[in-house]
């Protein structure tokens, strides 16, 4: 045991013992020695509550929430402060955001009850002790389960959830457990399958079925998915939940008037429902009505301040300015210490653009600097590991490989897949092509992603990907090409030819190559400095955790041009390489080198891209509405004095 574990165990000793004078005395001196120490942090709290210096643990506390504000017990810590003050109102707000980080938290709902009760809010307070007989009513072992789920702990969570369900195999709350663990992990198709047969076994529970839908969603089986909300919403079709969700899978369904119809009935019941308001701002933005959409994000924080998905979906629109009372009013609420997590980093980042739009460099960069530091400690993305994979690629993926295996694969020349990094133009190629009479657009299409994560295997910290693609037969190689036509098709509309948009699947070229090897393979690729710095300014909704960094951003980029010169030189004419400033200075000359590699006649409608009425799902929606133009060209030149880290990382590349 380590000096700091024995000092730890002895503090939460005299605690647990009511010596709260020795308690914060180990808590401090353990501070002394980290001040990061949030375990520390959180008994020096809680001994100065005891000890009634309300000040000293409320300046604890502040500490903590910046460290870890998704920590449900610090806000726990928060409702018993403000409660022993008498600070009702302040109570209740701590143990509701308490309970909404971890649910688990039965200290909270039942001194929530208490509260909720004594302000006269009956329904409520009976809510909430109902949620404290639930968590009271479970085994232990997925009491803790919950808890080291909601904490960060995923593979402690993941061994105790697979051990209570060795003995308890038909137990439905383990699995789903199991299956929230399972979508945290990206082991989305053991998440589906377990919420699948949790829903088969109590087809009547209704967290179940919900999150199922996620699963599904998650897995871009949006058909199913939209399946499985209308058998919700059959049950009850004027409950608002239900038809939220309905609203949400028609949506991705490509139907979207029916989405529409929805998230108006929702609104007639719920007129200030802010998650509603901006879903609708984002099938209005998706359907290239921007006014509407302007108006639905700006409804819905004006019924929830407090709401940063708006907030930052005006910001993402690329062509919004916000004036002066609605940067004041994103400047208020990210003062404000109780501001939920993804609220502060929407903000975070609408602030970074509102403040880019005005010329003020130097504020936008730190508003940008601390959305992406707020994510990157979510994430916990490792550079070393990443560019350890896509070396392992090189070293695995070699010409005799392809040599070898010359002739495998399943022969459709259907797909073309446009990858590269996020934010290097191409949704602006994709919008190209999909403006062709022979060419589907579809969407960043997660199948390559998904057979790469499933030829990994299960063993433990290891992985059998790259290496077992020498072991496929030809059988199983022609397989998972018809497979990915199979798939796929569901996105499609009919052309003979379709686009996967996944920028990520550059990473498997080795592999596409292999399933199918008629496939065209177009690197949209943009300069290193614009490129990287787009990516940092952006906030993806999930996936492309290099991008929270400056030295991240920089070495996978660099990572990248080295594995691309990798698959050039060992599948050579295989890739077309599109540069994003040849694209600005010659449209239609680079146009037509695409269409010929693509073996399409040259259209036309492909300059006119930005006349395309397609729904468009990529950051860059708005900007391929409009004709070609330079605005993100040299964006980075203004932010130069804090890009020291971005130039570092590129070396040679940012010059």
């Amino acid at each position: 045991m380590t000096a700091r574990e024995s000092t730890l165990k002895a503090a939460q000793q005299a605690l647990q013992a009511g010596d709260f004078a020795r308690g914060a005395e180990l808590a401090d001196e353990m501070l002394a020695n980290a001040p990061d120490d949030t375990e520390a942090r959180y008994m020096a709290a809680v001994s100065a509550r005891y000890l009634k210096q309300f000040g000293r643990a409320q300046s604890h506390l502040q500490a903590l929430h910046h460290a870890m504000p998704e920590y449900g017990r610090a806000w726990q810590e928060a409702g018993h402060l403000a409660r022993a003050q008498g600070r009702r109102d302040d109570a209740i707000a701590a143990y509701s955001l308490a309970t909404r980080l971890n649910p688990a938290l039965d200290a909270s709902w039942r001194a929530l009850a208490d509260e909720l009760q004594g302000a006269s809010r009956m329904a409520e307070a009976a809510a909430a002790k109902a949620q404290a007989e639930r968590i009271a009513a479970l085994p232990r072992e997925l009491v803790a389960v919950t808890h080291h789920l909601h904490e960060g702990r995923l593979l402690r969570a993941e061994e105790i959830c697979r051990h209570f369900l060795r003995a308890n195999p038909r137990n439905v709350e383990g699995m789903r457990l199991l299956a929230q663990i399972g979508i945290k992990l990206g082991i989305l198709d053991d998440a589906e399958f377990l919420l699948d047969s949790a829903a088969a076994f109590e087809p009547d529970n209704v967290q179940v079925r919900l999150d199922y839908i996620d699963a599904l969603r998650r897995r871009q089986k949006f058909e199913k998915a939209r399946d499985e909300a209308e058998g919700l919403y059959a049950r009850d079709p004027e409950n608002p939940l239900f038809q939220s969700h309905l609203a949400i899978e028609s949506m991705q369904t490509g139907d979207f008037d029916r989405a529409f119809e929805l998230f108006d009935a929702v609104l007639e019941k719920l007129p200030g429902d802010a998650a509603t308001l901006t879903s609708r701002g984002h099938a209005l933005k998706t359907t290239g009505k921007q006014e509407a959409a302007v108006a639905s994000y700006r409804a819905a924080f004006a019924a929830k301040p407090d709401h940063g998905d708006a907030y930052y979906a005006l910001a993402n629109l690329k062509t919004y300015s916000f004036p002066d009372e609605e940067i004041a009013a994103m400047r208020a609420q990210v003062e404000r210490p109780e501001l939920g997590f993804m609220d502060r980093v929407h903000l975070s980042f609408g602030l970074g653009k509102a403040y880019e739009d005005r010329g003020e460099y130097e504020e936008s960069f730190r508003f940008y600097d601390e959305g992406n530091a707020l994510k990157r400690a979510q994430t916990r993305y490792s550079a070393d590991a990443m560019s350890e994979e896509l070396s392992r690629q090189a070293e695995i993926c070699t010409k005799e490989l392809f040599d070898s295996h010359s002739g495998a694969g399943h022969a459709a020349p259907d797909p073309i897949f446009i990858l590269g990094l996020p934010r290097a133009g191409s949704t602006l190629l994709e919008q190209i092509l999909a403006s062709h009479s022979q060419v589907d657009g579809t969407m960043e299409l997660p199948n390559i992603l998904a057979l790469a994560h499933k030829l990994r295997g299960r063993r433990a910290g290891q992985s059998n990907y790259p290496e077992v693609l020498h072991d496929l037969s030809l059988e199983q190689l022609a397989q998972f090409g018809q497979q990915f036509i199979e798939e796929t098709r569901v996105h499609r509309q009919g052309a003979p030819f379709f686009i996967d948009k996944m920028p990520n699947n550059f990473r498997h070229i080795g592999l596409i190559h292999l399933i199918l090897p008629n496939a065209k393979i177009i690197d949209a690729r943009r300069a290193p400095m614009d490129c990287c710095f787009s990516g940092f300014k952006q906030l993806f909704a999930e996936g492309q955790e290099f991008t929270y960094g400056l030295t991240e951003v920089g070495r996978y980029y660099s990572d990248y041009v080295a594995l691309m010169e990798h698959w050039d030189n060992v599948l050579p004419g295989k890739i077309l390489r599109v540069h994003h400033e040849d694209v600005l200075d010659d449209l239609e000359g680079q146009t037509r080198r695409i269409l010929e590699y693509c073996n399409l006649p040259f259209e036309e409608a492909c300059l006119d891209f930005h006349k395309s009425k397609r729904a468009v799902r990529t950051a860059s929606s708005e900007q391929v509405r409009q004709p070609i133009n330079r605005s993100g060209q040299d964006a980075w030149k203004p932010y130069e004095p804090w890009l020291e880290p971005l130039k570092d990382a590129l070396g040679p590349l940012a010059l």
